[in-house]
């Protein structure tokens, strides 16, 4: 796997010789198609044995009561979970760009995340608000794919809440000169400074279930997007991730 240096490395080398450029672009063009053909080769026949693992399972309730039964379904979840991811990750620098205006999508998304916390019971429930700013203006991007990044950084942001007696979480979107600038908030306990260097590395997660691609994945997108994914975060106030796109 190749680490922020290498990746730093091989930009050089793309941006300051030509030769290296053209073999560089083609290595990395077969290795994408090498990762998703593996994908697509596992999951065919993983989906067929989650269906029929599924099948068993209505036919048959009692199998529920088997030892290791909810393991397995579990992991066979979890392996269908990480190959989606994968390919998301594989192809996260392919954008299917079109003109929209990323305040709606926004406010769409905010209302969208708030009715799945409204639809959780919860003792401690989550305040969740959000700022988005009139007027940004048309953009010019890939719209399912951006969403798909302001899910991922609020779904994290309820996961690392969980263990607080008051949540919160705040998403706020602003235009700053020729930049849309997207943050996400939350109070939770913050990311380990231990940990900080490494959570944008695929494959690497301190998440139970985590497939430690969401955050990769979500960086990739926004990087092909000519932006930059950051954050901050310190015991205590917690953590803000912010998305800055040019206009």
């Amino acid at each position: 796997m190749l680490t922020n240096i290498d990746i730093n490395k091989m930009n050089h080398l793309l941006e300051t010789n030509e030769d290296a450029r053209q073999i560089i672009t083609q290595l990395l063009k077969n290795h994408q198609e090498a990762v998703s053909l593996i994908s697509h080769e596992i999951r065919n026949p993983l989906t067929l044995i989650s269906s029929s693992l599924q099948i068993m399972e209505l036919e048959h309730p009692e199998v529920k009561e088997f030892f290791n039964w909810k393991q397995t379904m579990d992991d066979v979840d979890f392996m269908c979970s990480l190959l989606n991811e994968l390919s998301d990750y594989n192809n996260g620098n392919t954008l299917h760009l079109s003109v929209f205006s990323i305040e709606q999508l926004l406010k769409n998304i905010a209302v969208s995340f708030a009715i799945s916390l409204e639809s959780e019971q919860s003792v401690h429930p989550i305040e969740f608000t959000s700022r988005i700013m009139p007027d940004m203006g048309s953009f010019t991007g890939d719209k399912i794919k951006l969403e798909e990044v302001i899910l991922n950084l609020l779904r994290n942001a309820k996961d690392a809440v969980m263990e607080q007696s008051y949540r919160k979480i705040r998403l706020t979107a602003d235009r700053i000169d020729d930049r849309i600038v997207i943050r996400c908030k939350d109070n939770g306990c913050g990311i380990p400074e231990d940990l900080q260097k490494t959570i944008f590395e695929p494959f690497i997660t301190h998440k139970p279930g985590g497939t430690g691609l969401g955050l990769a994945v979500s960086k990739r997108i926004i990087e092909a997007h000519k932006g930059t994914l950051s954050f901050e975060s310190k015991k205590g106030p917690g953590t803000t991730f912010t998305v800055s796109l040019p206009i």
